[in-house]
């Protein structure tokens, strides 16, 4: 099952052919329609309290005065604050025409409208390119402090739907607990601030899926990307046939890092793992005695799938080492301070580039700031984009963590994971992740499904543990490993029987 994701300007495209095939107006009842159908559903039906629709100045105020007219016609209580515009459309003018025309009241504040059940954002959609000020800020500012649900129409107002930040350095935007968003699903509704402001979006096209002439260069990561790799294990298998895993990292005063990393391979499933130890430390894990303690000096990685990074420091004895496998073959994983070496490193850079096998990155956006040379600021407000920058410098698969995460591929490809939870905001679960990917890189996948299926079942398996209890809060990186296991197998099972 694919799921697009379009940028503004594919929309506009999108919107552009629409309206030259369809009688005007169209689009926006069309969008006022299945809002109010939404509304309905988000209450359960038609409600007995007051419902408050805020409409700006544009078409997306004129979706708005669609669904104020529509549900105010169907008998529920509404409240209107409308912010007029000097030049409305004339399909917005129609709009507002209907809802004036309806029984639902026009206020001028919002503290008039008492006892709402609901909370329409029509204010500003795709289009808003500068901080919400004077009374729109005012408006959404006051919804913050509701207790009820907000229904965002296309987009949260202030929310950029492109990038999922929230416009301005000190921009506000509205905190929705449900999108209806319209033409085509948005990546920022699924990264960044955007997990924080959209709630649950659900996606209509107004009947225009013919239309979308430009192939999305984004989509959400659903299992349905990597459910090729999703086969049953044979019984006549050995070790051998899964892989090894070799975790270099476990510099002094660091080695839980490397056991983590470890502990995520051998529970997805690797035939063997080592931790290649930077410098000298525990000789067992004894909670995982199946894990192999190596000295990293005299380990033969050739052959095996590595993972650099977790816990191995920034000495020179690390960059020896890190230098070695860049240099070397097969799959590789980078993270934490190997990214950082690479980033401090023009040389290390280029070579990791040019390395002959499949590599994935995990960076966080300071990280990937570094590599980059700008600030964790300016990658965290275009993930995607600079995602996409990191990916080609590096000629690699690169999984840019956070609140929802981004996968990107050299060609530009991106997918943005929409599971994981603030359980995961907390050290060690990156760790966790480089892990999980060396394991599928060392089964045979591919570097890009590798990518998305180790993200993917990274959130999961903490959306599991918080659905059993367990977290948020307080939420450890060694509890993911055997919930990353549970959700791996489940995903397997459910491919064999499609």
């Amino acid at each position: 099952m694919d799921n697009p994701l379009y940028s503004v300007a594919q929309i506009r495209a999108i919107e552009q052919a629409a309206q030259s095939q369809l009688p005007p107006g169209t689009l926006m009842r069309r969008a006022g329609e299945a809002a109010s159908t939404y509304a309905l559903e988000v209450l359960g039906g038609l409600p007995t309290g007051r419902i408050l629709v805020l409409a700006g100045p544009g078409n997306n105020g004129g979706d708005a005065l669609e669904v104020a007219a529509n549900l105010a016609n169907l008998g529920a209580n509404v409240d209107v604050i409308h912010l007029a515009g000097p030049a409305p459309s004339p399909e917005t003018q129609h709009a507002l025409a209907r809802a004036q025309a309806s029984r639902a009241r026009f206020l001028t504040d919002v503290a008039d409208s008492h006892g709402c059940c609901l909370v329409v954002d029509g204010l500003f959609g795709i289009g808003l390119a500068r901080p919400l000020a004077g009374l729109a800020r005012t408006l959404v500012e006051r919804t913050h402090g509701m207790t009820c649900p907000v229904l965002a129409l296309d987009v949260p107002s202030g929310l950029d739907a492109d990038t999922g930040a929230v416009i301005g350095p000190d921009g506000v935007a509205v905190r929705a607990t449900h999108t209806i968003t319209f033409l085509g699903d948005k990546p920022g509704l699924h990264t960044a601030d955007g997990c924080d402001h959209a709630g649950r979006v659900h996606v209509n096209r107004l009947g225009a899926d013919g239309l979308h002439a430009e192939p999305a260069h984004a989509r959400l990561n659903v299992p349905a990307l990597f459910a090729g790799c999703l086969t049953p294990r044979r019984n006549n298998s050995h070790k051998g046939t899964f892989g090894d895993v070799a975790v270099l990292g476990g510099a002094r005063g660091m080695a839980g890092a490397g056991i983590l990393a470890a502990r995520a391979a051998l529970y997805a499933g690797a035939g063997r793992v080592f931790v290649a130890a930077v410098d000298p430390g525990p000789g067992f894990d004894p909670l995982q005695p199946e894990i192999m303690f190596r000295d990293a000096a005299g380990f033969a990685f050739d052959g095996r799938t590595v993972v650099a990074g977790p816990g191995m420091g920034d000495s020179a004895g690390a960059t020896h080492l890190l230098s070695k496998v860049i240099d070397g073959t097969g799959p590789l994983v980078v993270d934490a301070d190997a990214l950082n070496l690479c980033a401090a490193s023009p040389d290390l850079a280029a070579r990791l580039a040019a390395h002959d096998g499949d590599v994935v990155i995990t960076p966080h956006p300071l990280e990937a700031a570094r590599l980059l040379g700008v600030t964790a600021a300016i990658v965290q407000a275009d993930r995607l984009e600079n995602a996409r920058e990191l990916a080609q410098r590096l000629d690699a698969v690169v999984v840019l963590k956070g609140a929802g995460s981004v996968i990107a591929r050299p060609d530009g490809e991106v997918a943005v994971n929409a599971t994981g939870n603030p359980g995961l905001a907390t050290g060690g679960t990156g760790d966790v992740l480089a892990g999980l990917v060396g394991t599928l890189l060392g089964q045979g996948w591919p570097a890009w499904e590798a990518a998305l299926a180790a993200t993917w079942l990274h959130g999961a398996a903490a959306d599991r543990l918080v659905a059993n209890g367990v977290g948020p809060i307080g939420l450890t990186a060694g509890e993911l490993p055997r919930a990353i296991r549970a959700e791996l197998n489940a995903l397997v099972a459910d491919a064999a029987l499609a």
